[in-house]
């Protein structure tokens, strides 16, 4: 029997003894255990709410050692639920009624066990071509293969077949980003027929074949010269430079779920007018959420930093409408702007705090931000009318964001 067989053998068997109620085996296994409480304080059901929680406070809450976390299992309610380790962080993805209460079981040991098979909800991922050669702005022959990081070569530019899907992608359950790892830098949208993962089987088969409508979706947006959907850029002399000129780039797959799944990517000497800059963007997204955040660490502080949605002729624009002490806005866009030619709205989420103007050219709604000690975030989001129980209306979609607000007004309280 191969390990690979042995591992899945072993697995298997201490998930049916767990599903049996071996209480006695899961503490054996990881006989630490500290509990903690999580509070949805929103009058309204959260069906897929992620839950971060800092193991590194928890083990000095605690008095404990933070090796006490090396491995891990998460119970409600006696019943395990997936659950996901990031460096010190720990991940839940967990549905609540309103102003609901749970109490979570961790169960730890400080021996390193093998990770749980937990559905993929969320994934990221990067694939390059090897065993072939660059020639005539073309890369030539060879296949690709995932990498978890690569710096990119000074001869790549945009189109050259380098990298499968032009850079790297994200996707949760609800929908799916790409990046082009090139001079162009613009977010684009992968729209999803389907909840499973699908990102690791698409453009396989042709460099250029997620442009069609397939089983799973397709690339549905338009993306060109604009910013895309949320891509990043700074305004600079009454105009958008977007991080095109850099002296070198390095991008990190830092997170692949199963909850939470995350790129890092590190731009040296950002050119910006007679200016220098290193930048470094992480964009992740969760189970269950068609948002992306998008948290930037700028090394010399710039005036500001600004992102935007592209303008699509006969789309509707919207502007969030909050009250004075709401943290989170939003600018939208719904309408017809899917490449099949249906509706898709997007958004972008920003803190009202960081908010320098609301303006706009010729291709761009623009969010101008203002980082502070060279840290920002935000987020933006892309629902398709044909993603699985997707948004089919202005008013629906309107919803959608005007809950996502409050839902980042009050994240998940975790109480030690």
């Amino acid at each position: 029997m191969t390990k690979n067989k042995i591992y899945w053998v072993i697995v298997g068997g201490l998930i049916g003894l767990i599903g049996c109620g071996a209480a006695d085996n899961i503490r054996t296994l990881y006989p630490g255990k500290l509990q903690i409480s999580i509070v949805n304080k929103v009058d309204f059901s959260r069906p897929h709410a992620l839950v971060q929680t800092d193991l590194q406070e928890l083990a000095e809450k605690n008095q404990v050692p933070l090796s006490f976390f090396n491995s891990l299992i998460v119970l409600v309610d006696g019943v395990e639920i997936p659950s996901q380790k990031v460096g010190n962080q720990l991940y839940l993805c967990q549905a609540f009624g309103p102003q609901e209460r749970k109490q979570v079981v961790i169960r730890s040991s400080v021996e390193n066990r093998p990770l749980r098979p937990y559905e993929q909800r969320a994934h990221a991922e990067l694939s390059k071509k090897v065993g072939g050669f660059f020639q005539d702005k073309q890369y030539v022959g060879g296949k690709f293969m995932a990498v978890q990081s690569e710096r990119v070569p000074d001869w790549h530019i945009d189109h050259d077949t380098y990298y499968r899907f032009e850079g790297p992608g994200w996707e949760s359950d609800k929908v799916g980003y790409r990046y082009y790892l090139d001079q162009r830098n613009r977010i684009d949208i992968f729209g999803k027929k389907v909840s499973k993962m699908v990102l690791p089987n698409v453009g396989l088969d042709g460099f250029d074949s997620y442009h069609e409508m397939s089983d799973w979706g397709m690339d549905i947006f338009k993306v060109g010269e604009s910013l895309g959907i949320g891509s990043i850029a700074t305004f600079y002399q009454g105009k958008v430079v977007t991080v095109s000129e850099t002296d070198s780039i390095i991008c990190e797959i830092t997170s692949d779920g199963p909850l939470m799944a995350e790129i890092r990517t590190r731009y040296y000497g950002w050119q910006v007018g007679d200016g220098c800059y290193d930048l470094e963007s992480n964009l992740s997204i969760a189970a269950g959420s068609r948002l992306t955040e998008h948290r930037l660490v700028v090394s010399s502080q710039l005036e500001n930093l600004v992102t935007g949605l592209v303008k699509t002729a006969g789309c509707d624009f919207i502007a969030g409408q909050v009250d004075a002490e709401s943290e989170w806005n939003y600018i939208g866009l719904w309408g017809k702007q899917s490449l099949a030619g249906d509706n898709l709205g997007t958004a972008l989420f920003y803190r009202t705090a960081d908010l320098v103007k609301l303006t706009e050219n010729e291709l761009d709604y623009l969010v101008i931000l203002q980082p502070r000690d060279g840290h920002l975030s935000y987020y933006f989001a892309a629902a398709w009318e044909q993603e699985p129980a997707g948004i089919t209306s202005k008013d629906q979609f309107e919803q959608y964001l005007n809950q996502t607000v409050l839902e980042l007004n009050q994240p998940i309280l975790v109480l030690y």
